[in-house]
């Protein structure tokens, strides 16, 4: 008897240890996923016991909190100023389907969780941290220029300061308002903004690469002069017009028939969009030096944040040189977003320098004390001071003269390139018009890089160009930027 008694005391013991074990490996190991957890009650009861710390545009927030109803266990939700302008910078809080973009990267700072909020007696209490805020980058009226400018087209628009990578304007459009779905009642909503066709909660400028058609000459060039295999924007190339795709029958056109697009010049061949002239210097390039002055620009590169993370901007691989030819006007499968195009902008624009793009400039505690800076982001050079000067110059010339007439800007310097990107089968698909630019203003010395993508306007084929509706919505946002 004595020795069954002791087995089972044995076994009971070791159950008991057994359990001990397994609540401390929950409550150690397991406590900060199983708050995580989107099914967790509790944390979504704490996030919205209180009021949210905001997201600031230049010192005015453009979020806020409102109380629920009184038998709501979520007493409080997120709210919106001017939510369908800024929702590409600030995403959406949403007691029903979380948190996307800003809010969702700082949620625990805007929450009150972050435990640099926490002082000592807080720790020690278990009292609730003042919320902190976000400050972002943000010029309102770059902002409000590129929204009001892309209107009812659907596409997206980014702009740079190209001395600090600031970005000051992010939009993306057709948009939508955030507070509708900030909510646990919103099921409506939600269901009309993911099923609606035109995707108005895609960020178009981050999260949507597309073929950038003829902005991505931009890139050749510099890889072409970087290589040493033209001395100058103004070094005549070889470049028969028309030119036959390496290994094919295929005859690649220029889109005006007339230009003087034989063996033309760089600046000639970006003034008037000579695809002979760019297809032909990719080919005799190859894929590698292309793609590597692409790398050193953006392309290929799967964690690009700022601090939203951007889809991935592609320069293919494994081409063969009728392929290589047709990236070199920024076809066959390369694909940007209008974020990767203001970048190549920005670079040329700051002497060949990239400065890393970011639209937040600072987190903060509720005292306004930094938890978090983003002021001296790291730099890296692309291109040589002499090649992104004659590319600059180049770029000047499309627009006093060539493609590009529609960016001009009285008193100001102001270069770019147009694009018109071919898609769908047998390129049955409207064109996407893109236009990528900078301006200075020498007298104030602001500066200012923008890329502009529209995905589609309504309008005819035939009227589809980079010059006819992107280059006029660069413009109004280098107007802003510049005042």
């Amino acid at each position: 008897m004595n020795k069954t008694i002791r087995r089972t005391a044995v076994v009971c013991l070791l159950m008991v240890l057994a359990l001990l074990v397994r609540v401390t490996w929950v409550q150690a190991y397991q406590g900060k996923a199983l708050a995580d957890n989107e099914r967790n009650r509790r944390t979504l009861i704490d996030r919205y016991a209180h009021p949210l710390g905001d997201i600031v545009v230049a010192g005015s927030p453009v979020t806020g909190s409102a109380k629920t109803s009184v038998s709501d266990d979520l007493k409080y939700k997120r709210t919106y100023t001017d939510g369908e302008l800024y929702a590409a910078v600030t995403g959406y809080s949403s007691q029903a389907y979380r948190s996307t973009q800003l809010e969702g990267i700082y949620a625990d700072v805007l929450d009150g969780t972050d435990p640099r909020l926490k002082n000592p007696l807080d720790a020690l209490t278990g009292e609730h941290a003042a919320p902190g805020s976000v400050l972002t980058t943000i010029d309102p009226a770059v902002q409000k220029a590129g929204f009001d400018a892309l209107g009812g087209k659907k596409g997206a628009a980014v702009a740079i300061d190209p001395s600090t990578g600031k970005i000051l304007g992010m939009v993306s459009t057709p948009s939508y308002d955030p507070s509708a779905i900030s909510g646990t009642t919103d099921g409506d909503a939600w269901n009309r903004l993911t099923s609606d066709p035109d995707k108005p909660m895609v960020n178009r400028a981050l999260r949507q690469p597309l073929p950038p058609g003829s902005t991505f000459k931009l890139v050749v060039a510099a890889a072409a002069l970087e290589d040493g295999l033209y001395g100058s924007v103004d070094t005549r190339t070889q470049s028969p017009d028309p030119f036959t795709l390496p290994g094919t029958s295929k005859v690649l056109k220029n889109e005006n028939a007339s230009a003087p697009c034989e063996n033309a010049t760089i600046r000639t061949a970006l003034q008037y969009s000579c695809n002979n002239v760019f297809a032909k210097m990719a080919a005799d390039l190859g894929e590698d030096k292309v793609r590597a002055t692409a790398a050193k620009l953006g392309f290929n590169d799967t964690e690009q944040d700022v601090p939203v993370r951007a889809a991935e901007s592609v320069y293919p691989s494994g081409m063969d040189d009728a392929q290589t030819a047709l990236t070199g006007i920024g076809q066959f499968e390369v694909t940007a977003t209008p974020l990767q195009m203001a970048m190549v902008s920005s670079a040329l624009a700051h002497d060949g320098i990239l400065e890393s793009p970011h639209m937040v400039s600072e987190v903060v505690d509720a005292k306004g004390d930094t938890l978090t800076s983003y002021e001296d982001e790291p730099s890296r050079r692309i291109v040589s001071s002499s090649t992104a000067e004659q590319l600059r110059s180049a770029m000047v010339t499309v627009v006093d003269e060539g493609t590009g007439s529609n960016a001009r800007i009285d008193g100001a310097e102001v270069g770019g390139k147009t694009g018109t990107a071919q898609h769908g089968v047998n390129n049955s698909l409207t064109p996407y018009a893109w236009f990528t630019s900078y301006a200075k203003d020498s007298s104030t010395g602001k500066e200012v890089a923008v890329a502009v993508l529209v995905e589609d306007s309504g309008a005819a084929r035939s009227e589809v160009s980079g010059n006819g509706l992107a280059a006029p919505i660069a413009k109004r946002m280098m107007e802003a930027a510049l005042r």
